[in-house]
């Protein structure tokens, strides 16, 4: 039972911090891991003399970050290794981690005291983790360390032309041969002369990112492998123009919303399949290539979308997600949705909308979304209740109206409503009990048959309700295996 109180909100810390006792089993892995902790609690696990709590701690996604920072040099490589591989929940919001974690896992020497993994090892976890932002090469390309320069060199297209031209002329050796060693990726012939060598494998990748030859470009239509060139912003107009009249829908829906589109976006506002035509529309509003990227993420999606939400290397201005929020066009509404940095007007605005995908994506990204309308899109869009309940604008109250609705989540949810009369303990779903159980209106009383129950004990554990006192017997009980005391002694 000593897991449980992890998840109870009004633990203090000195009943947390008793959890990372060895004898209280996973129940400090489970903490350090999956809930936010007090400072006390972080700054214990943070020195903690057991591996396996630091390791857990590095995981934890709901502790800043920046708290963190000393996990990143940890005397145990595999710490330092859980940190940069992040947490196992992947959520839909992707955290970054702070530029100081990163400088430290990329500026690493060695892989720590135990030996056990290498900083190679580290550095490739963290690459597989999303939580490097996109913009971090830019922001490296003049940084003092070498070793920092030499990771934005391999990150080319990423860069600006001056921080390019800076690079190849970088004061040391390796850096400035990595950057020669990358810039043939903007270099058409040297394109045409390296693939060959590059295999069938990573053909598609240079394909639909470099630039590419007219040699090369024929030869993709030849071969009737012009998919990447849809793709690749360095597709040139003639090309571009073949594209837009292709035989296959496919590929002149890939183009439709280009910003680079000639007048042949005329004639695709006039195309027979009715996706192209809408994508064909939307061609006017999309002058840049962070304003096609904003687009891309909605247009190919429903609204059952739980892609990860991440912070884009280059953003549009305000003012484009402004004139999409006022579209006639929904599809250019729901983008102006998806922006956490939308007014507070249009907010209000949107959340209105008679298109469902824009409420629904507005529920997910703004912080400034009603709490009605969480509720709303949490009862009917079940795909995103996960991400709905770690927002902090869901709705703690108002939820009672649901309590006799036919799916169980959604009855669980009302029956933890502090405003609701009587918690429906005796409920045929397991989640809705534990729910009803963990209700702060419950009385000491009632809590004590719960934790009897082995139906209802983990919800009672969990209840905000019970007295410090009485936590502190709990972990007595499971601890030191001591009897837990019965109401009748404590008195």
């Amino acid at each position: 039972m000593a897991a449980r109180h992890r998840f109870n909100a009004a633990a203090p810390a000195d009943v947390l911090i008793r959890l990372l006792d060895e004898a209280a089993g996973e129940a400090g892995l489970l903490m350090c891991e999956g809930r936010d902790l007090p400072d006390a609690v972080t700054d214990a696990a943070l020195r903690h003399p057991v591996e396996r709590i630091r390791r857990a701690l590095a995981r934890n996604l709901h502790v800043d970050p920046a708290r963190l920072a000393p996990l990143a040099s940890d005397p145990s490589g595999l710490v330092r290794a859980y940190l940069a591989g992040g947490t196992r929940l992947q959520p839909r919001w992707v955290r970054p981690l702070p530029d100081d974690i990163l400088v430290t896992f990329l500026t690493a020497q060695e892989g720590g005291e135990d030996g056990r993994v290498t900083e190679k090892d580290i550095v490739g976890e963290l690459w597989s983790s999303r939580q490097v932002p996109p913009s971090f090469p830019r922001d490296m390309a003049g940084h003092d360390h070498p070793a920092l320069r030499l990771y934005a060199a391999f990150q080319w297209q990423s860069l600006t032309a001056a921080q390019r031209n800076a690079l190849l002329d970088d004061p040391d050796p390796v850096v400035r041969m990595a950057a020669r060693e990358s810039s043939w990726v903007l270099d058409p012939e040297a394109v045409e002369a390296e693939l060959p060598s590059i295999g069938s494998r990573n053909t598609w990748f240079v394909l639909g990112t470099c630039a590419l030859s007219p040699a090369v470009v024929e030869q993709c239509f030849a071969n009737d492998e012009v998919h990447p060139l849809a793709r690749n912003r360095h597709t040139p107009a003639d090309a571009l123009a073949r594209l837009a009249r292709h035989p296959d829908a496919e590929i002149r829906r890939l183009v439709a919303t280009r910003p680079d589109l000639g007048p042949e976006a005329a004639e695709l506002r006039q195309d027979p399949d009715e996706n192209v035509r809408m994508r064909a529309r939307l061609q006017p509003s999309i002058r840049t290539w962070a304003e096609f990227q904003e687009v891309q993420k909605v247009v190919d999606h429903g609204p059952d979308c739980t892609c990860p939400i991440t912070q884009p290397a280059t953003e549009p201005s305000p003012d484009w997600f402004a004139t999409c929020a006022v579209s006639e066009e929904p599809v250019l509404r729901r983008i102006a949705a998806s922006r956490p940095g939308l007014s507070a007007e249009l907010v209000e605005t949107l959340a209105q909308d008679e298109d469902e995908e824009v409420r629904i994506r507005l529920a997910c990204h703004h912080p400034l979304a009603p709490p009605h309308l969480l509720l709303d899109v949490f009862v009917t869009r079940p795909a995103h209740r996960p991400h709905l309940l770690t927002l902090p604008a869901f709705p703690r109250t108002g939820r009672t109206h649901l309590i006799g609705h036919p799916d169980p989540e959604v009855r669980a949810l009302a029956a933890a409503d502090p405003t609701l009369p009587e918690p429906p303990l005796e409920d045929p779903d397991d989640a809705v009990r534990r729910a009803a159980a963990a209700n702060p209106t419950l009385t000491p009383e009632t809590l004590e048959t719960l934790l009897t129950d082995p139906r209802t004990a983990e919800g009672a554990a969990a209840n905000p309700a019970l007295p410090v006192p009485r936590m502190h017997a709990l972990l007595d009980h499971c601890l030191n295996g001591a009897a837990t005391p019965t109401p009748a002694a404590r008195r």
